[in-house]
């Protein structure tokens, strides 16, 4: 499993700590073992009509230098492991984390955020308690059985001995029993909780539309019945493990009764000593912690291994966009771009999403991609991304195959500006730098007012400091458009993407911004994708695409010559425009005062 390397390195990398820890953990479960025979000695002590009251007081200071000496190696113990399995917590996170970076985007069509929060958290600190109260209780419990039963049977009496743990090892064989059971409905306990996650995270995202469609109560009832489906999965545990405790527990006054009877039949016969019948039940009495604490390690290993099987799961899913063995070298995009021949359908689906796509842009040049929903604008961007692999036809950049050129160079060389404009809940300043320190704060401000957003920025009482809330909630559609595009632009790309991206915003604001990108363009390649014609007829070369083929292409003239379906999507536009502007000047002269 890769879980398991990951684990090894971790351990091998902590091994002087763990080993200082469980060490002193050793010693602290030996020490334990002397406590008994300390306080039997004593009272066979008092017994003894000559003994001295020195005797008596060096007894007591033994017992106490011990119970200190105890005490520090408590502590020692408790800061090397419990402390390594806190470090061990944060070191997966960071791994699961790192390891989610680089799985490629159709990972997450298959799954919910909520799942996936699941495992950062319910099932890394089940592995964190495996490594903490779990190797503690394993290795105090075998040490403590052992060392006890093997006193009790050496220096006290082996009958006794094997009769009084004979109920110990049927409680042993009752959790052996037991355990793949708990390990099985932990696990569902675990998915049922995963669900309970992506509902609730789901709703408070789509918050907006779950109040725009009157849907609080049936999202209430939803989650509702996720709790009860959790609730019946966690009870089912619950009842499983629940029964362990009241086994040890039987098997145990079962013990304590052997020991009474037969004990105390011994003591009167004078075969022990009531000392030694001290030492025996105190040491029985030592024996029920570890082994009440059996059914707490079968659980914590239990869980322990099912979230190992289900982090495995991640971890063993790799990035299918491979970086080449041998670049092609890193192009600046000099010449241009080619598609040549180029067709994609999504994993799991047999419709193409494009078919036999070709075309050039050159280097300098800007590029307009429109189209009805659907018709794969976007999927072409995705696949000049490098997010998906390019396997039918190719995708050259100043002759360069894109399967040729490392991921993370190709996409150093594009700003992209997606559809959805996703804001992370931090500051203005913050997402426009995307955390990159190397931004000043005059790059941010002036990435800013080339996306026509500084204006806006400057009303706000913190300026670029306002936290924004999560997804850029405290902003509006196209502040948020504008945002994601000054991020785009402070990059200095050499190939600057607009996939929709001035959709949300009004169409004066919409030629504002398009008169910065021109400017920004003057120098580099562009590509705008867009259903507006306004925005993509000053491009050097547009694309209609339909249904994934490519139906048009030319330039804006060109294309309203040909009167094909660029042409009727202009003239329906232009035509709903003018309606929209004499409507609106009709209010204006109806609001105005006579």
């Amino acid at each position: 499993m890769i879980l398991k390397l990951i684990l090894g390195e971790f351990l091998h990398s902590s091994r002087k700590q763990y080993a200082i820890g469980i060490l002193a953990l050793i010693a602290s479960c030996i020490l334990q073992i002397l406590l008994p025979k300390l306080l039997g000695g004593a009272m066979d002590m008092l017994r003894d009509q000559d003994v001295s009251v020195e005797r008596v007081v060096l007894q007591v200071i033994m017992m106490i230098a011990l119970a200190l000496f105890m005490s520090g190696l408590k502590f020692v113990w408790r800061t090397y492991i419990q402390g390594k399995a806190r470090d061990l917590d944060c070191y997966l996170r960071s791994r699961l984390f790192a390891h989610l970076q680089t799985l490629p985007v159709r990972f997450y069509h298959n799954r919910k955020t909520g799942d996936l929060m699941a495992y950062a958290i319910n099932d890394l600190g089940a592995l964190k308690s495996a490594f903490s109260f779990g190797i503690v209780f394993l290795i105090d419990g075998i040490l403590i059985n052992l060392l006890a039963v093997g006193t009790m049977f050496r220096t006290i009496d082996p009958v006794l001995t094997l009769l009084a743990i004979v109920p110990v090892l049927l409680a042993g064989t009752a959790v052996v029993w037991i355990k793949p059971r708990i390990r099985s409905r932990f696990t569902r306990v675990q998915e049922a909780f995963a669900n309970i996650s992506d509902k609730v995270q789901e709703n408070i995202s789509g918050i907006r539309v779950v109040k725009g469609f009157v849907q609080e109560e049936k999202e209430t009832a939803r989650l509702k019945e996720a709790s009860l489906e959790r609730s019946a999965a966690q009870m089912n545990y619950v009842r499983l493990s629940a029964v362990l405790s009241p086994i040890v527990s039987l098997c145990f006054g079962a013990s304590f009764a052997v020991s009474m009877i037969l004990g105390a039949g011994y003591v009167i016969r004078g075969r022990i000593t009531l000392g030694d019948y001290l030492a025996f039940n105190t040491y029985l009495g030592m024996l029920q912690t570890p082994v009440n604490h059996m059914g707490k390690i079968v659980e914590t290993w239990q869980k322990a291994m099912a979230s190992i099987r289900r982090l495995d799961e991640i971890f063993l899913t790799g990035n299918d966009i491979r970086d080449p063995e041998h670049a092609g070298g890193t192009p600046r995009i000099d010449q241009g771009i080619a598609v040549r021949d180029l067709s994609f359908s999504y994993p799991g689906s047999s419709r193409e999403a494009l078919s036999g796509i070709s075309f050039e842009l050159k280097a300098g040049q800007t590029l307009g991609i429109t189209g009805d929903t659907g018709s794969g604008k976007s999927t072409l961007v995705s696949l000049l991304l490098r997010l998906y692999n390019v396997e039918r036809g190719r995708i050259l950049i100043d002759g360069i195959d894109i399967n040729d050129i490392p991921a993370k160079e190709l996409r150093e060389l594009i700003g992209f500006v997606p559809q959805d404009n996703f804001l992370f809940s931090t500051t203005i300043k913050d997402n426009i730098r995307a955390f990159d320190d190397a931004f000043s704060d005059e790059d941010i401000e002036e990435a800013a007012r080339r996306a026509e957003v500084h204006g806006n920025i400057a009303e706000f009482p913190e300026q670029y400091e306002t936290v924004i809330g999560e997804r850029g909630i405290m902003l509006s559609g196209g502040q948020r458009q504008r945002i994601s595009i000054a991020r785009a632009i402070i990059r200095d790309p050499r190939l600057l993407v607009l996939d929709d991206s001035l959709s949300a915003v009004d169409t004066r604001t919409e030629e504002q911004i398009l008169g910065s990108i021109r400017e920004i363009l003057r120098d580099r390649t562009g590509i705008l994708i867009a259903h507006r014609i306004s925005t993509l007829k000053n491009a050097d070369r547009i694309l209609v695409l339909d249904k994934g083929r490519l139906l048009e292409q030319g330039s804006h003239d060109e294309l309203m010559a040909a009167g094909g379906k660029y042409y009727r999507l202009y003239m329906s536009q232009t035509q709903e425009s003018e309606v929209y502007r004499e409507e609106r000047e009709e209010r204006e002269e109806r609001e105005e005062p006579v």
